[in-house]
């Protein structure tokens, strides 16, 4: 059964259309977000995972064909880079402990998650994504990996490189603030996506950035990047041949009042294809 079947009501979700073939099209995924572990709601949709923004006006409501959707809400599905899903999964895997490095495991074991059936989807994705990250062997036809805190920094520096460089493009105020100011946005809007510890307080730290106090300055309205609303995907072997091309992609970010849907259940209770309601 489709996941929309059964279901209410309406909600209008706006989101690439699934692939024609393939086992999982367009499925909703309940994962744990990366900062807080709160149960979030992801689209896992053509091998892509997606956040989902809700933007809401006091009034208003959508026509759907001969439907009138009475909640005027809108759904947003926004690419979001896996790495930022999969790194705290990966870094409890590997158990660390002191100056031991951690243990190498399967991918299908690390994404073993109670409580989190959809991580089992993600099991390729991981295996192709995750490896920027870690370390891994090959023993016959498996993979093991262990997370690298080396790879982990690097690829965050370069998030913020990417980041840094696009937020001018995106608005006349970010134009106008200096250098140091664009690199605590920058380290601000990734920090949606980490752990105080020890990511978000590593990387600072190391770019001398203080949020507390970055805070307290001017308060800049974030404009949304036409690609997409989370940083992209980071490939070292494309750095620089395709840097010009992936800067926009890197720095999606919503306007501030958009809303990342924290509960998946009620997500899923509200979804429904209008096309099938003859109401």
């Amino acid at each position: 059964m489709a996941w929309w079947e059964g279901l209410e009501e309406t909600r209008l979700l706006v989101a690439p259309d699934p692939p024609v073939t393939g086992d999982y099209p367009g499925q909703l995924l309940s994962l744990r977000h990366p900062k807080t572990g709160n149960k979030t709601c992801y689209l896992f949709n053509g091998g892509v995972l997606q956040e989902l923004q809700w933007f809401k006006q006091s009034y208003g409501s959508w026509f759907l064909g001969e439907y009138v959707c009475e909640d005027g809400g809108l759904y947003a599905a926004t690419p979001v880079d896996p790495v930022f899903i999969l790194l705290p999964i990966f870094e409890e895997a590997r158990m660390k402990k002191g100056d031991d490095l951690g243990k190498f495991r399967q991918v299908d074991e690390i994404i073993f998650i109670n409580g989190y059936p959809g991580y089992r989807h993600l099991s390729s994705l991981a295996e192709r994504t995750m490896q920027v990250v870690c370390d891994f062997k090959e023993i016959g036809s498996t993979k093991f990996f262990r997370l690298n805190d080396s790879k982990v920094f690097t690829w965050l520096q370069y998030k913020v490189q990417q980041l840094k460089q696009a937020l001018p493009t995106l608005d006349k105020n970010y134009a106008a603030r200096g250098d140091k100011d664009t690199l605590a946005d920058a380290v601000s809007i990734l920090g949606e996506y980490l752990k105080d510890e020890p990511w978000l307080k590593l990387l600072c730290t190391n770019l001398k950035v203080n949020l507390q106090e970055a805070a307290k300055g001017p308060d800049v309205e974030i404009l949304p990047c036409a690609a997409e609303s989370s940083p992209s995907s980071f490939n070292p072997l494309q750095e620089k041949t395709g840097t010009e091309k992936k800067v926009m992609r890197s720095c999606g970010r919503l306007n501030k009042k958009a809303k990342v849907e924290t509960d998946s259940r009620n997500i899923k209770d509200m979804f429904s294809k209008a096309s099938r309601r003859g109401r």
